[in-house]
């Protein structure tokens, strides 16, 4: 079989995997390279995402949001569960299990497509030339017509608080703990540094997040990342704004963290401390020189809105490129550069981008927050419904948060979308499609939807953009 190829994808995480099924799937004849490697020497795909990302926290949070209702939330429903006990090692092969279904699932999903699997550490060379090291440190070279970069990302560690792997861990390393810490730290209270404590301070650790920003969650509607405060305030979790950290130090295995806030310089004992301050591009020997493609000072490589670099033939996606880091999005630009290669012309929307947070309650949003609608000076209309006044919600004893529309004043045309609340990553998806096909709030409010369901709150937030929700009082529109 030649070596030459007509595509080269440089990593199987969510992006390159599906960019190289899909290329395939196209008549194109494509490879995929991941050096991603198991403890018995075989590889791995789905990188970060399948394996110490997406997919072990979610069971990690799923399962930990079980534990926590059956220990605190059956009672008032009737159901009596005494003395409810967790066995991490038993949920830690649980989350394995998972992984290893999955990961095993991409294996077989490039088989069925044709798609060539190349094990060893991807650099790009000048001419679209793709040079892969083995694990013996043996090196072959690949040639193709078109290469895709789609290498992923890292957690970043800062120098306050550098990692040991047991005590100071980052993302990957909180997946992994034996045994709950009586008391956890984190630090960042972003999407990681909030799932992560939320699954610990549910299996029963002391959490206490620390955050440099003087505001919760900046990048979500205020009025959405203020009652996604509350609530986590009221489950146990600590949340220390406007602190930033100064050192960390192991003495007899625990760890003494120094940060200054508002009150002055202060002080904490944890048992273990995740560093969850974000992520950065992991770009690592993945260039030569010669390459001809280009990056900025943080890592993340030019591209046009194609995801095409200046090099010919080249191109990057997901989490190596400007935007947000998410899987979804990733996945979207290898199946956009993916027939894009094959003569077609597709494009993201990239307005129309979900974001999750997987903790309890979910926060989920798409487009544009009031915040974001006021800098721009557009005028806009706001209609919500609160999960109090839904009654699968409430038979459901999962009746907090609500949902959020944001309609353009004139047009109608729905702007954004936001939602904290039971199920929130489901129900942002209403909102997405709605988005798209350039919905207005009056078509969601002309929509029949099914009930009791939760979805009910998005025809009822619909109506109240135009002050004609049914099951709350509606705000006076000024005259």
């Amino acid at each position: 079989m030649s070596d030459k190829y007509d595509v080269i994808v440089i990593g199987a995480g969510p992006g390159g995997y599906v960019a190289a099924i899909k290329a395939a799937q196209l008549g194109l004849k494509a490879a995929c390279v991941e050096s991603w490697t198991s403890e018995d020497n075989k590889q791995v795909l789905g990188g970060t995402c399948l394996n110490v990302g997406c997919i072990p926290s979610k069971a990690l949070l799923e399962i930990s949001h079980k534990f926590e209702e059956a220990n605190h939330g059956y009672e008032m429903q009737g159901i009596i569960a005494k003395d409810v006990k967790i066995d991490i090692a038993k949920m830690m092969e649980r989350k394995s299990g998972i992984v290893k279904q999955l990961t095993g699932g991409i294996a077989g999903l490039f088989k069925a497509n044709g798609v060539t699997s190349i094990h060893g550490h991807g650099k790009l060379l000048a001419n679209r030339k793709v040079e892969v090291t083995d694990k013996d440190g043996q090196t072959k070279t690949y040639e193709a017509d078109n290469v895709i970069i789609a290498t992923g990302s890292k957690p970043i560690e800062i120098p306050p608080a550098p990692f040991d792997g047991e005590y100071i861990v980052d993302s990957e390393g909180a997946l992994e703990f034996t045994e709950v810490p009586k008391r956890l730290g984190v630090i960042g209270a972003g999407v990681i540094g909030l799932e992560l404590g939320s699954v610990w301070a549910r299996l029963g650790s002391e959490v206490t997040v620390i955050e440099a920003q003087d505001t919760f969650l900046p990048t979500v509607d205020q009025q959405i990342a203020k009652d996604s405060f509350k609530q986590f305030q009221k489950q146990g979790l600590n949340i220390v704004m406007g602190a930033r950290m100064t050192g960390a130090e192991i003495k007899r295995k625990l760890v003494n963290v120094s940060y200054e806030d508002s009150k002055g310089k202060q002080e904490a004992k944890f048992d273990k401390l995740i560093v969850a301050v974000g992520r950065r591009p992991y770009t690592d020997n993945a260039l030569a020189e010669d390459s001809g493609v280009q990056m900025d000072e943080r890592g993340f490589i030019f591209v046009d809105d194609n995801c095409k670099t200046e090099a010919p033939g080249v191109w990057a996606i997901g989490d190596v490129v400007r935007g947000p880091m998410l899987a979804h999005k990733a996945s979207e630009e290898g199946v956009m550069v993916a027939e894009r290669i094959a003569g077609h012309k597709p494009q993201v929307n990239y307005d129309c981008i979900p974001n999750v947070i997987y903790t309890a309650p979910e926060v989920a949003w798409v487009g544009k927050t009031e915040e974001q609608l006021k800098a721009e000076g557009e005028e806009y209309n706001v209609g919500t419904f609160p999960f109090a006044a839904n009654g699968r919600a409430m038979a459901a004893n999962s009746a907090s948060g609500l949902v959020k529309i944001i309609a353009d004043a004139k047009t109608d045309r729905i702007l954004g979308f936001h939602v904290v609340g039971p199920q929130a990553s489901e129900i942002v998806a209403q909102g997405v499609i709605a988005m798209e096909f350039g919905s207005s709030a009056e078509d969601l409010a002309l929509t029949c939807f099914a009930h009791p369901t939760l979805s009910e709150s998005v025809h009822e937030a619909a109506l109240a953009v135009a002050g004609g929700a049914i099951h709350i009082a509606n705000r006076r529109k000024k005259k």
